[in-house]
C-alpha cells in the first residue's frame, strides 16, 4: 500500500474526528482529539501495518490551554514509512491519555518516561511508575517551570561519600589533570602482545 492509500484511509475512517493534517519537508501529521487517540492508533496498528512505535514524546506548552502534547511516532517496516500522531493533553485532566502500551509493548517504557518527567499519567498502564527518578520524588524536571538548577531533596550526597565498586580496577579511569587517553584505563595497565597476530595477553608488570 502506498503512503497515499494509507493517508486517504485514515482519513476516510475518521472523518468525523476531525483530523487536522500537516505536511513539512515530506512527514505527515495528524492532530487529534485526544478522546479518538487509541481508536486511530489501534486502527493505525491492526489495519495499517503501523507495526513499530518509534517514539513517544511530551511538550510542555507552558502558559497555553491544553498545557500538554503528546507526540507518536509511527513506522511500518512493510511499506516503509512513517507517521506522526499528535494530541493535546490539558493541565486540569493529566490522566485523560490512555495507554498504546497493549498495541505496543514498547510504549510501556515510553509512558513511564513521561510520567516520570512530564507527570501525565496513561489510563490502563500495566506498570506506570518513575523510571529515572526515584518513587516519591514531587517534581517533574522536564515541565518548563522546572528550575534549571533543580530542586533540593533529601537525598543525602552519596556518589563520592567512598570508594566506588571497581575503584581502581583495569576498567575504572582515574581522577587526574591530563587529557581523556591519559586517564584510560587500559594507559594505566597496558597488556603485552600475546603473539605474533597483537591478540592482547596478559597485563603487563613492567
Amino acid at each position: 500500500m502506498t503512503f497515499a492509500n494509507l493517508t486517504q484511509t485514515i482519513e476516510k475512517q475518521f472523518a468525523d474526528a476531525p483530523l487536522k493534517k500537516n505536511e513539512f519537508r515530506g512527514e505527515t501529521t495528524y492532530t487529534l482529539p485526544l478522546a479518538r487517540l487509541k481508536e486511530v492508533c489501534a486502527f493505525c496498528k491492526t489495519t495499517l501495518g503501523f507495526d513499530y512505535l518509534v517514539d513517544i514524546t511530551s511538550i510542555d506548552n507552558f502558559g497555553d490551554e491544553p498545557r500538554f502534547e503528546l507526540v507518536y511516532e509511527l513506522y511500518s517496516m512493510r511499506d516503509n514509512v512513517h507517521l506522526r500522531l499528535k494530541t493535546a493533553v490539558s493541565e486540569d485532566d493529566l490522566s485523560a491519555a490512555p495507554t498504546v502500551s497493549d498495541l505496543w509493548p514498547t510504549a510501556n517504557w515510553h509512558e513511564r518516561e513521561i510520567y516520570d518527567m512530564m507527570g501525565l499519567t496513561f489510563a490502563g498502564h500495566p506498570d506506570l511508575r518513575r523510571i529515572l527518578m526515584w518513587e516519591g520524588y514531587p517534581y517533574f524536571p522536564l515541565r518548563k517551570d522546572f528550575p534549571l538548577e533543580g530542586k533540593p531533596s533529601d537525598v543525602p550526597e552519596v556518589a563520592f561519600t567512598g570508594i566506588a565498586p571497581l575503584g581502581g580496577g583495569p576498567f575504572v579511569t582515574a581522577p587526574s589533570s591530563g587529557i581523556a587517553k591519559d586517564r584510560e584505563p587500559r594507559a594505566r595497565h597496558p597488556f603485552e602482545a600475546g603473539g605474533p597476530d597483537g591478540t592482547p595477553g596478559a597485563p603487563s608488570t613492567k
